[in-house]
């Protein structure tokens, strides 16, 4: 994986801040604009920028030309999904359609745990801030995110019954996850990204090779859980769309085949949901050939 990006979010404490002062009296659309004008652009000397251009030649086939607005929209985009989470710090408000939250429902009024998978597409973050359980969900973050935004998701979760796990070196978040699921809790991980364990599944995804992290499904299959594949995306200015799928698998098959027809479910969903949204595909770094 390119070692450049680690999927932080730009700037400092004190940046933070003064973007949420901001955002407390600005109109967010003016906020998007500077970025637009300011921001974007330092990103074409990035090698994230080279990656997300080859995503738009190599998995849609386009011309050079479109994939590069293509690229210049995607992050763009990305800017505003990041303005968005500290715009909800801010204690702005924006309009959320669920699509399947009966499913979310459903599994969360039972007393066994389950797994929600994540992807670094849209704005899942949203989901924390919509989707309401009864028990308890343990939501996996990269370990490395700057302190600022880490201590403003902790305040905006306080009230949502939603613990963060950050990841370790040393693998001890997987005793958390343990302990989570043994307490019959909801426990929420990305499935798109290697997080310490090398451990890889084969699969498919908009027509390419490409390999997941096996830890989710493994999860999952080794205690029988229900899974839902969980995905927040921009649809307008103030407007998110969370698409909640559940993924089945054959819980009598060994346990390979199990995370097989894990992995696979979750990339079909994947592929769908990127075909409604192609320009909010967020991983910045070379996916296909990691």
């Amino acid at each position: 994986m390119n070692k450049q990006w680690q999927g932080t979010t730009s700037g400092n404490s004190q940046m933070h801040s003064g973007l949420i002062m901001l955002l407390r009296v600005i109109d967010i659309r003016l906020i998007y604009a500077f970025a637009y004008v300011f921001v974007v652009p330092a990103y074409l000397f990035r090698p994230g920028f080279k990656y997300i251009y080859r995503y738009f030649r190599q998995r849609w086939g386009y011309g050079r030309v479109k994939a590069f607005f293509k690229t210049w929209q995607n992050h763009c985009m990305f800017s505003q999904v990041v303005i968005d989470r500290f715009a909800m710090y801010a204690g702005k408000h924006f309009h959320f359609d669920v699509e399947g939250y009966e499913h979310f429902q459903q599994l969360s009024d039972k007393p066994e745990a389950f797994i929600q998978l994540s992807s670094h597409i849209g704005n899942y973050e949203m989901a924390g801030y919509t989707l309401s359980a009864k028990k308890p969900l343990n939501a996996l973050v990269f370990g490395g995110e700057k302190p600022s935004v880490m201590e403003n998701r902790a305040k905006m979760f306080s009230d949502k019954n939603i613990r963060m796990i950050a990841t370790r070196d040393d693998m001890s978040h997987l005793f958390l996850i343990d302990g989570a699921i043994q307490r019959g809790e909801i426990v929420s991980m990305p499935a798109d990204r290697m997080f310490g364990s090398e451990k890889r599944v084969d699969e498919h995804l908009l027509g390419a090779p490409v390999k997941l992290p096996l830890g989710p499904f493994s999860v999952a299959a080794m205690r029988g859980l229900d899974v839902l594949a969980v995905n927040v995306m921009k649809s307008s200015t103030r407007g998110y769309t969370i698409y909640v799928t559940p993924l089945s698998y054959d819980r009598e098959a060994p346990r390979s085949e199990q995370t097989a027809q894990l992995a696979h479910g979750y990339t079909t969903e994947l592929e769908r949901i990127l075909r409604k949204y192609p320009t909010q595909w967020y991983n910045f770094y070379d996916f296909w050939n990691v």
